[in-house]
């Protein structure tokens, strides 16, 4: 039984599920330019399943978010290794859009970062990408860093993070 973590409007947010990758892979081709191998889905949601997400419309997936945990130095100016969770990709159907599913997603992607006790949680964005930059920003991330050239097609990144509090 999957349980409903969010309902926006006709839309329900969800945990992914095995059987949603195939589905979560078509909606990475169709919207993003960066693509994974099959192996790498499994890999993230076996690894954090928390936040793994589907964003579904009557039983479609319109919608994702993938995440990772990792260790490093904080984007913040803690010191020491710090626990991190890395968005690695976010993505909603263009017809979509607009809903507040992007949001939603990433809400409760922090909520599952979270609850395996992340200190921060942190992402890419490209540059020209403003309405992604604008809702990250409402949702508490800030820049932290400029990548030079971090896209394959040579565009610059912002590096975005959020800390949280315990």
């Amino acid at each position: 039984m999957q349980i409903i973590l969010r309902q926006v409007g006709d839309y329900i947010i969800r945990r992914c599920d095995l059987s949603d990758l195939i589905p979560v892979m078509e909606i990475n081709l169709k919207t993003l330019p960066e693509h994974y191998s099959d192996y790498f889905y499994e890999s993230l949601l076996a690894e954090m399943p928390e936040a793994f997400l589907v964003a579904e419309k009557n039983g479609k997936l319109v919608g994702y978010i993938m995440c990772k945990t990792e260790y490093g130095f904080s984007n913040f100016k803690k010191l020491g290794f710090v626990k991190k969770g890395h968005v690695v990709s976010v993505a909603v159907l263009e017809e979509h859009r607009r809903f507040g599913l992007g949001r939603a997603i990433i809400e409760e992607a922090i909520n599952g970062a979270k609850s395996k006790r992340c200190d921060e949680l942190y992402l890419e964005v490209r540059c020209s990408n403003n309405d992604a930059v604008r809702l990250y920003e409402k949702i508490g991330f800030v820049i932290k860093q400029r990548l030079k050239a971090y896209y394959r097609d040579g565009e610059d990144a912002f590096l975005m993070a959020i800390e949280f509090e315990y």
